[in-house]
């Protein structure tokens, strides 16, 4: 079963009259890149919420957010007493350098600690419902990444089916290939040297030789061995992208041994679109889990 990296999970919790949208979206990655924005209140849950992600999505670059009906803003809080102190301080130094101009005010509400956001901590109710929302957002996410590998398996099986169609083609010019070549290589040797002297032990090890070095029985059969493992990968419970990246290497080689040794107009167009179909595939499997 492949499993896309590309995924998107959405879900909604009502809280204290507030709806809350929970939101992961999920990229190819070949690593797990994590980015969480979680509310303050859920701090103690990160590390079972990235330990969820990893447990489901596994690999990817993947972002969960949390957003609420009005933007998530939050009442600000001012620290009274560290402003006075602040301002009174800035308005002597102001006076005593005889600087002119310059916004005190807009200057202290950019110190740290002058501004606060309040911080609230969830009870186990509302902790319960978040981590609902959570969980049920991630699975969202997988559930895509499930359809999406669905889809993509279709589409790598058909082009399996064809390379697999275009080797049987290969067998059809394969024979009267080595025949052609029989042909020219005793045609050539006559006009040299007469029949009369001809050798023809020596003239048969050479074809031996010559064919042995065309032959592509050994490349067929691998390539075909690669195709039935890539298919039985695919369809293994557990989505393996790398290792299907691994096979489809392997077939290349193969296709590539087929085409060095075609010696065939016919055999090397068969050949180029079977590269073809292989590229679309290793295009698809940059995306898989």
């Amino acid at each position: 079963m492949l499993k896309s990296m590309t995924g998107y999970g959405k879900a909604v919790a009502e809280l204290n009259g507030k709806t809350y949208t929970v939101e992961v979206k999920s990229l190819n990655s070949k690593f797990l890149d994590l980015s969480l924005r979680l509310p303050s209140g859920m701090k103690e849950q990160e590390m079972e919420v990235r330990a969820e992600i990893g447990k489901l999505l596994e690999r990817g670059k993947i972002d969960l957010a949390i957003n609420t009906d009005n933007g998530m803003q939050k009442s600000v809080g001012i620290n009274t007493e560290l402003f006075k102190a602040y301002y009174e301080e800035l308005s002597v130094l102001k006076d005593e350098l005889n600087i002119e101009g310059g916004d005190i005010i807009r200057t202290i509400l950019t110190i740290p600690e002058v501004l606060s956001s309040p911080k609230k901590e969830m009870d186990e109710e509302e902790l319960k419902i978040f981590k609902a929302a959570i969980y049920k957002a991630i699975e969202d996410c997988n559930d895509f990444r499930i359809k999406e590998g669905l889809q993509t398996a279709n589409e790598i099986t058909l082009r399996i089916d064809s390379i697999k169609s275009l080797l049987i083609e290969v067998e059809k010019f394969d024979a009267p290939r080595i025949e052609y070549v029989k042909n020219k290589l005793r045609g050539s040797l006559t006009d040299i040297i007469s029949k009369n002297n001809l050798d023809n032990n020596r003239f048969e090890q050479e074809l031996v030789f010559y064919i042995e070095r065309m032959d592509m029985t050994e490349e067929k059969i691998r390539l075909t061995t690669h195709l039935n493992y890539f298919i039985e990968t695919m369809n293994d419970v557990a989505s393996q992208g790398k290792k299907l990246g691994f096979i489809s290497q392997e077939m290349g080689r193969e296709i590539n041994t087929l085409g060095s040794k075609a010696n065939d107009a016919e055999i090397q167009k068969l050949v180029v679109q079977m590269k073809d179909e292989l590229e679309k595939i290793k295009e698809q499997l940059s995306n898989i889990l």
